[in-house]
């Protein structure tokens, strides 16, 4: 059964991920389209890089023409950002991104982009489930498709994305640091746009891994500590002001400082967060999901703001950031937005948004951050995943969730107790563990942040122990 997660729908390539579930998938969003949306607007379809990506895009575009949808079909790799703004800025229903984003290379997945180009909510892919499970797909070759006049293939997808983000930068700034950056695109469809950006911008920028590798050069296409090896190593060695990731559909964001530090998600968002209130100005709270630095809660309360926890998953950051009015959301896997961009996660404006800071305030990032652990303390976020049987996932589910059993974490006074996605224990401290299900791979992911490296990991440790019995 195909089942969508917080990042979509999913599945090993050969495995579940065939060319009959991802025409099921299609179909089933075209007989909820022919259902729920009569005006039959077009579906704005893109691709990463990945293995059969492109093929997939293809074979979702034929069976949307054979039931008489039209397509503008995006004819080379796009990030999910472009699908979520072109969803956006022509008021579309429905965009689809072939992607599994920073999921290892035998992956694939189908994401389901939204009105006003967000990431579909839950209540849509439960609906959408009960179609795919009763679809009958009817198809045309993309060649056939093509001949209804259904498909149009923009010339210049990217204009409009990258018109949008040049304009909400301070490009002299940037243009007046001159900046030297090397570029880590991990072989994914992120390349174009943001290179676009920074050499429109002036600064000097090499890139490394760029080109189409479907095994995304043995890595995960996850811009994280490991991944990043090379890079780490080639911004402190040649001396570059910043080295700059993103992971395999461009939605999520990897940095790295001039000393070869890796700046991990929760500091680009304290960072950002910070430079938008002291340097550009704007008010307003921020938004993070509940494995996400409680930093953010301290910078925010020093602004007179209030931090918001939401559960993960994007779609989640960016309701509350509408509630609100935020200013910024993210995640500690490294997605974010900002107000008045799209509705979903984007790297490139991230990345973008990231070196105006560097070139507005005359700062390295480490000086940057090193201001904000003076006078907010420092928060060290320690990460841990391992696999299950279905067994073992009941078993932890019964364990946590309904008989609301934890270990005794060495005496630590606990302050609170959440259940709203997962266990998360908050202590007296304000450190805190979370231990809950991955959304995308079959892991039970654990964080736990405090004030120093060892004691988050005794937390892991801890959850860790106690979850495997």
């Amino acid at each position: 059964m195909i089942r969508f997660g917080t990042g979509g729908w999913r599945a090993v390539i050969g495995d579940d991920f065939t060319r009959y579930n991802i025409e099921r998938v299609a179909q089933g969003l075209c007989d909820m389209i022919s259902a729920e949306f009569p005006e039959k607007k077009r579906v704005v379809l893109g691709h990463d890089r990945r293995f059969l990506s492109e093929d997939a895009a293809k074979w979702i575009a034929g069976v949307l023409c054979a039931n008489g949808i039209p397509v503008e079909f995006i004819s080379r790799s796009a990030p999910t950002p472009l699908v979520m703004f072109k969803v956006k800025d022509q008021r579309l229903d429905f965009g689809v991104e072939v992607t599994a984003s920073h999921n290892p290379p035998a992956y694939n997945g189908i994401k389901i982009v939204v009105k006003e180009g967000r990431d579909a909510p839950v209540a849509l892919t439960a609906r959408l489930e009960e179609y795919i499970e009763k679809a009958s797909p009817v198809r045309l070759s993309f060649e056939e498709a093509e001949k209804t006049g259904l498909v149009e293939i923009p010339k210049a997808p990217f204009n409009g994305f990258l018109d949008s983000i040049i304009s909400k930068l301070d490009m002299d700034a940037i243009r007046g640091a001159g900046l030297r950056i090397l570029f880590d695109s991990m072989h994914g469809s992120g390349t174009f746009p943001l290179m676009t950006v920074l050499c429109t911008a002036r600064c000097t920028v090499d890139i490394i891994n760029s080109n189409k590798d479907a095994w995304f050069g043995g890595n995960n296409p996850a811009p994280g500590y490991a991944q990043l090896r090379m890079l780490r190593g080639k911004v402190e060695d040649e001396k570059y002001d910043l080295g700059i990731a993103v992971d395999g559909d461009g939605d999520r964001i990897g940095i790295v400082d001039p000393t070869g530090e890796y700046l991990s998600a929760n500091s680009i968002l304290c960072m950002l967060y910070w430079y938008l209130h002291e340097y550009r100005g704007w008010r307003g709270p921020v938004v993070r999901n509940l494995a996400t630095t409680h930093m953010l809660d301290r910078i925010a309360g020093s602004f007179g703001e209030k931090c918001y926890e939401v559960p993960v998953g994007f779609k989640y950051v960016s309701e509350k950031m509408d509630e609100v009015d935020a200013v910024l959301g993210g995640e500690s896997s490294g997605g974010l937005t900002v107000r008045g961009h799209i509705n979903g996660k984007d790297s490139i404006y991230a990345a973008s948004l990231f070196v105006e800071m560097l070139a507005a305030t005359g700062k390295t990032p480490k000086q940057i951050m090193d201001g904000l652990t003076e006078k907010f303390g420092r928060h060290v976020m320690v990460e841990d995943n391992f696999g299950f049987s279905s067994d073992d996932r009941a078993r932890i589910d019964r364990l946590l969730m309904e008989e609301k059993r934890l270990p005794d974490f060495g005496g630590l006074p606990v302050a609170k107790v959440g259940y709203t996605d997962g266990c998360k224990v908050t202590f007296e401290d304000d450190s805190f563990v979370i231990c809950r299900f991955s959304g995308t791979e079959p892991l039970l992911r654990i964080f736990a942040e405090a004030e120093s490296e060892e004691k988050a990991k005794f937390l892991v440790k801890c959850m860790k122990e106690f979850c495997a019995g």
